[in-house]
């Protein structure tokens, strides 16, 4: 799969520059023949080479005064560069790595495409639920009211009332007779005449 190189300025004279890196071998410099060239007071005229080795891309220092730096570290020999490496030349000029891609007869993974229906055929949706029944207010019948109960110990002041009920009628009776028939001075009647206020002769 072929793949493309690139640099992409983070910080310099003009961040965000992309710097494609094509061929077996380029010069980043301030020279304007450079491969790589950057116009900045940090850079040397020829300040590193890259050398396209085994699919990948090897840089070197070519005694550059402020020096080249992958990832912080001063080179001192060839290194092999990966995407993602940091690229510093001196100390205001930042590049960062990227290996991209460009085969375009790789197969991107596509999202599954939605299911289609038969040419005429209505899509089925499915039935809506049947409402749930409501409840019936239920009101359980009455309950027929319970006879009232007497209890045993409570019928004595219904005995004493009628009680004295019938001895009045008694002696209202016995009285209205005693009148009637003029017993007033009979024995033994005559004793209780004189307390209602009555003379026997």
């Amino acid at each position: 799969m072929a793949a493309q190189f690139q640099f992409v300025m983070r910080s310099g004279p003009t961040p965000g520059a992309t710097y494609s890196l094509e061929g077996d071998q380029l010069v980043i410099g301030r020279d304007s023949s450079s491969g790589i060239a950057i116009n900045d007071a940090e850079v040397s005229r020829k300040h590193a080479r890259l050398n396209f080795q085994g699919g990948k891309y090897v840089i070197e220092d070519l005694g550059s005064t402020n020096g080249t730096f992958v990832n912080g570290q001063r080179l001192t020999s060839s290194v092999v560069l990966k995407s993602g490496d940091v690229v510093s030349l001196g100390e205001q000029i930042v590049l960062l790595y990227e290996a991209l891609s460009t085969d375009t007869g790789a197969t991107m993974i596509s999202q599954k495409a939605p299911a289609r229906t038969a040419v005429g055929a209505r899509p089925v949706s499915a039935p809506a639920p049947a409402p749930a029944p409501v409840p019936q207010a239920y009101a359980a019948p009455a309950a027929p009211a319970a006879p009232a109960m007497v209890k045993p110990g409570n019928n004595m002041p219904l005995f004493i009332a009628i009680g004295v009920v019938a001895l009045i009628c008694l002696c209202v009776v016995f009285f209205v007779g005693v009148d009637q028939l003029n017993l007033w001075c009979k024995f033994p009647i005559s004793i209780i005449t004189p307390v209602f206020g009555g003379v026997c002769p």
